[in-house]
């Protein structure tokens, strides 16, 4: 009989060696190389080993490419329409990434259900639930229409033959890592199972112009389980973030062929799916404590949308022998950064004191314009004096203690001003070309050192 010949796949690049290494040599990625069976090598006819692989398609002048506009369809929700930049793109590979029981096939499942409401033909293909489950999950969000069609199955060739016989305008695959083609030897999962599966279906939605999303799973890490080629085959890149323990979803994108990236859609998820919330700001400013110390409001922009977050701070002696520094949502070097800044530029004593910080509402600050904020809250916690409820505060601060211009401070302020924040600090350099909406009190600052005397934060006397 003759002995099985295995290979190693690393899981992040695809690359195969015929032993197993700890660091791959095409990503440098440790311990990713995975055993696995090598498929039979197939003898191709001599003819066809001659044939160009190619269409032999010749080269065009950009001028000369026939303009051609983007159809896009409505899905119902708002949110999500918002963060593939407009709508459902016909013939579109969008890939839809979150933590286990975060919210992705409860989403996807409303899409599909609205856009069969419309009178289209959707079809759910399903590789880990049955037809009853999902049926469970569509009857509980309330989930109707005659063209909303469920597959349970994970057999490639048996969605395709399916897919031909409905037509359909859009398909879910939940998820791409339950897929396999019997032909290929590897199981489901493996590399060469999602890559291939990943490029036939990305083959058929080209063709047919149907629109397909792909669930996939996501390591410990937080990463796309799976080859890394797969988030560079398709359209869009998806990603769910917050807590499992937390009401509110955030629905981020990170790729997107379409429209914008970064953009944020929120969702909160009740009993009856997850629902918009539209007025995003309001409600992350909802529970905000009042006159408490280390507590300041800043504006943040997701993509084209502006977010008012509320930034929180606190400031204590320490008991052991180095000062704690932990943040959630904010980088934690970052934070270094500025606690040397206020100690430094404006003479706080900080090195006996543990700092935390938090960013409410699960929210992730990777933006400079937050700097200014952070300062304040911690300089506020650090004196006990609270912020008056009326004041917004943002801008990038550098090493000297400067602040500076920050982008889209219009916006910005013109959302803090719709909020009711009449009291807005912002860099001196923005000043220059921004009007102040009525009712509403600029104050530049150059320096951190003028927006801790601006708020009444300095040691008096």
């Amino acid at each position: 009989m003759a002995k099985t010949k295995t290979i190693y796949v690393c899981s992040e690049c695809g690359y195969e060696t015929p032993r197993w290494l700890g660091k791959c040599p095409d990503c440098g990625s440790w311990n990713t190389l995975v055993e696995q069976e090598a498929a039979p090598a197939s003898r191709l006819d001599e003819k066809k080993m001659k044939r160009a692989p190619g269409s032999d398609a010749a080269a065009v002048r950009v001028q000369d490419i026939p303009d051609e506009n983007v159809e896009r369809r409505s899905s119902g929700i708002g949110e999500l329409d918002r963060v593939l930049g407009g709508g459902v793109v016909d013939g579109s590979l969008v890939l839809v990434g979150g933590d286990p029981g975060i919210g992705k096939s409860t989403l996807l499942t409303q899409l599909c259900a609205n856009m069969a409401a419309d009178g289209a033909c959707v079809l759910y293909v399903s590789g880990e639930e049955s037809a009853r489950q999902i049926k469970m999950r569509a009857r509980r969000i309330g989930a109707s229409g005659s063209g909303f069609y469920v597959l349970s199955e994970n057999d490639m060739n048996t969605v395709e033959r399916r897919m031909q016989e409905l037509s359909p305008s859009v398909m879910v695959v939940d998820s791409i890592q339950t897929m396999y083609r019997p032909e290929m030897a590897s199981a489901p999962g493996s590399v060469s199972q999602v890559r291939e599966s990943a490029s036939m279906l990305m083959r058929l939605a080209k063709t047919s112009g149907c629109s397909v999303f792909l669930v996939g799973h996501v390591t410990k890490e937080g990463a796309i389980a799976g080859p890394r080629i797969l988030e560079h085959m398709v359209d869009a890149v998806l990603y769910f973030e917050g807590d499992r323990q937390h009401q509110y979803r955030l629905l981020r994108a990170v790729k997107n062929r379409f429209g914008s990236v970064n953009e944020l859609g929120m969702f909160e998820m009740s009993d009856r799916g997850m629902m918009e919330v539209e007025n995003a700001s309001e409600a992350l400013l909802s529970e905000r404590a009042h006159d408490a110390s280390g507590s300041v409001v800043m504006c943040a922009m997701e993509g084209s949308r502006p977010l008012l977050t509320d930034v929180q701070a606190l400031v204590s002696t320490t008991v052991f022998g180095n000062p704690r520094r932990m943040a959630s949502g904010v980088d934690q070097g970052r934070l270094a950064l500025l606690l040397a800044v206020l100690e430094k530029r404006v003479g706080l004593r900080l090195y006996d004191q543990d700092v935390y910080i938090n960013i409410a509402g699960g929210m992730s600050l990777t933006e400079p314009a937050a700097d200014l904020a952070l300062c304040a809250a911690i300089a506020s916690s650090h004196r006990n004096r609270p912020i008056s409820g009326n004041w917004a505060v943002m801008g990038e601060v550098g090493l000297a203690g400067e602040v500076r211009a920050i982008s889209q401070a219009e916006r910005r302020v013109l959302e803090c001003a719709r909020l009711g924040f009449d009291h807005i600090v912002v860099p001196k350099f923005n000043l220059r070309n921004l009007r102040a909406p009525e009712g509403v009190e600029l104050l530049g600052a150059e320096t951190v050192v003028d927006m801790i005397v601006g708020l009444g934060l300095h040691r008096k006397g």
